[in-house]
């Protein structure tokens, strides 16, 4: 019953009612995009066009600029090698004797990759030999307690800095002397690397023979170096005449072999300069760890013939 004082009928209820039975009856939402969706999928397609047009662009500018001063497309060949070829290169670099075909294969003009010519340059060898042989320096100073961090990068940064004066004088020797060859600066980094082999070997047979297995051995690697760069760069120095297939007697090619025989003979002297400080005169045999600890026994041979047995550490 409606109250009597109320001047107007309250309506809302039946207002919400109608409400929702419109609300019920209304037909469903179709899908309609949301507000600046128009907008969204074009802008961030064109955005990630932009990005990926920018990320090639400066990729080229950086491939340009690093092959300016790091040819990366060269240093790639002289990397092409497998395990094959590491073992016969270095198999040629110690017994290079009994090779008798010296020359680079080509292929349309561009020689072919080292693991398909023995005879071909390469870097790997080089900077893997001058690694090792910062290693085996760093040991031979530790068996003779004298190894310290500095003393070693002084030994690598030495080797480095003679690496980089030889190639310089050589170049300045073609240079004078007016050679026509095809030896890139690459190359002749890659030759010139090629003797840290022999200086292992020599470290090695040092540590463990003494001086005496260091200098045959030593001696053996100078003369095998010898001989490969002479049949080597005889080909390249001397590539005019070899393409005749005769030595042209005269002052430009007596030059051109001088200069042959003068960077053959300038390994060896650098394979003993970097190697003779790092071997001592016996064998690396150190027994005063194993007396230190007291727990061993030695045998101490007297006169006469007669052996005594006599515990580290007893007092006699």
């Amino acid at each position: 019953m409606a109250d009597p004082h109320q001047l107007f009928d309250d309506t809302s209820s039946s207002a919400t009612a109608l409400g929702r039975g419109y609300a019920a009856q209304q037909p469903p939402a179709v899908g309609y995009p949301a507000p600046g969706s128009f907008l969204g999928e074009p802008v961030s397609s064109f955005a990630m066009a932009y990005g990926s047009t920018l990320a090639s662009q400066g990729k080229e500018i950086v491939d340009k600029n690093i092959d300016r001063f790091i040819p990366v497309t060269k240093l790639k060949y002289y990397f092409a090698v497998d395990t094959v070829y590491v073992g016969k290169k270095l198999g040629l670099l110690l017994f290079p004797f009994m090779h008798q075909d010296w020359q680079v294969r080509y292929q349309q003009d561009t020689p072919v990759a080292p693991r398909f010519d023995i005879n071909a340059p390469d870097l790997y060898i080089p900077v893997m030999a001058f690694i090792t042989y910062i290693l085996v320096a760093g040991l031979a100073l530790g068996t003779q307690n004298r190894f310290s961090p500095d003393l070693l990068g002084l030994q690598a940064s030495s080797a480095l800095a003679w690496l980089i004066v030889e190639v310089l004088a050589i170049l300045l020797s073609l240079y004078l002397v007016t050679v026509n060859t095809d030896l890139t600066t690459i190359d002749l980094v890659a030759f010139s690397g090629y003797k840290y082999v022999g200086m292992i070997v020599g470290i090695v047979s040092g540590l463990l023979f003494g001086k005496t297995g260091y200098y045959l051995l030593l001696s053996w690697c100078c003369l095998s170096i010898f001989v490969f760069m002479i049949r080597t760069l005889r080909l390249k120095i001397l590539s005019e005449a070899a393409a005749e297939g005769v030595l042209v007697r005269g002052a430009k090619n007596q030059l051109r072999m001088y200069l042959t025989m003068a960077i053959a003979a300038l390994q060896p002297l650098f394979m003993y300069w970097l190697t003779f400080h790092l071997v001592s005169a016996g064998p690396a045999v150190d027994l005063l760890p194993a007396q230190r600890l007291g727990k061993t026994s030695t045998w101490q041979i007297l006169g006469h013939g007669r052996a005594a047995r006599s515990e580290v550490g007893v007092p006699a």
